[in-house]
């Protein structure tokens, strides 16, 4: 159904049932029925549902959906008076005309007036306050969309930095191993293509498996190994429980490139990679230290900090607050990079 159908089904509905219900507690106090009484009640259905329709179109026309809730309550309050007072005189009105029992001397009295009017009016600020509810649900919901899609296509950028990133640095790695040694460079572009596999069936998802994820991470550590040899030693601890968890793809591989790229490659003897991961509660914790040394005044230069800032921006933009990521100094030579982040399956 429209909105449209689902707004006059609930007018007629609403209302009607309002309407029989003042019917049927006067039949019970009377105890007889009364056709002029069933009529007087179908004119102040009818009533009601055309105020009411009149009452939305001024709401819409002024577009006091957008009024602060200072200027908005005052509003309603003054327009849902106005209509309760139209109400209970057309009340009056139809009444005398179809019984003639109305003595108005009676009726137009300041005490009976105030009651008369105010019940209406009730009425009126009832349906005001499910139109209005409706309507902050509904805009709730839109920027609720519209942030969605906002934070897809910061995502999508972010991606978008990764890629031609790491692409880059495996090129170069490449390329330093073409003139010295033939044999491994061809096993390094194998290498290369497994990761570019894997990256193109990651790509356009939002989350992947740790195991899909470290299929990726070993390619690129066997990449490098080739490039390093025996300056680069490599440990990974990788929990079976967190195999199936849930992460953001490529955000793994770039920390530890991170590590090896301005680590590992910066120390003469090379050093050591290590990886772990474990279920703590409801959160998956990775770990991964790599040898060398973390110098905050040194994040900007030749672009080294970037890596690191997308994962964080990907890492809110997806779990908000429930993810964390941080990097430090363990000791002397040793850097310590921990990733928490919900448990999902």
């Amino acid at each position: 159904m429209t909105k449209r159908a689902v707004y006059i089904w609930c007018q007629w509905l609403g209302w009607s049932l309002y309407g029989l219900l003042n019917f049927g507690i006067y039949f019970i106090q009377s105890g007889a029925f009364s056709n002029k009484e069933l009529v007087i009640a179908i004119w102040q259905i009818l009533f009601y549902i055309l105020s009411s329709h009149i009452l939305r179109w001024v709401i819409k026309r002024q577009g006091w959906v957008g009024y602060p809730i200072v200027k908005l309550l005052p509003t309603i309050l003054g327009s849902t008076l106005v209509l309760g007072m139209i109400n209970y005189l057309l009340l009056l009105t139809v009444t005398w005309l179809m019984m003639g029992t109305v003595v108005w001397s009676i009726e137009l009295r300041t005490v009976n007036m105030i009651f008369g009017v105010l019940g209406p009016a009730m009425m009126y600020c009832l349906w005001s306050l499910i139109y209005f509810t409706y309507h902050f649900f509904e805009q709730y919901n839109k920027s609720l969309q519209y942030e969605a899609a906002i934070r897809e296509a910061e995502l999508q950028h972010l991606r978008s930095q990764l890629n031609p990133h790491f692409i880059f640095n495996a090129l170069n790695s490449i390329k330093a191993l073409v003139d010295e040694n033939p044999i491994k460079s061809k096993q390094a572009i194998t290498q290369l293509s497994s990761i570019f596999r894997n990256t193109l069936n990651s790509e356009k998802k939002k989350l992947v498996r740790l195991e899909e994820e470290m299929e990726t991470v070993r390619a690129y550590l066997g990449l490098e190994s080739i490039r390093f040899e025996e300056r680069l030693e490599v440990t990974l601890e990788v929990a079976d429980e967190t195999l199936l968890c849930q992460i953001p793809p490529m955000m793994i591989q770039t920390l530890v490139e991170n590590g090896v790229k301005h680590g590992i490659s910066k120390l003469k003897n090379g050093g050591t990679v290590s990886l772990l991961s474990q279920v703590k509660g409801e959160n998956l914790v990775i770990q991964i230290r790599n040898s060398g040394k973390y110098k905050i005044e040194e994040v900007h230069e030749d672009g080294h900090g970037r890596g690191l800032q997308n994962t964080k921006d990907r890492l809110y933009l997806i779990y908000g607050d429930r993810a964390n990521l941080t990097i430090d100094n363990e000791d002397d030579t040793t850097v310590l990079t921990k990733i928490t982040l919900p448990k999902e399956y």
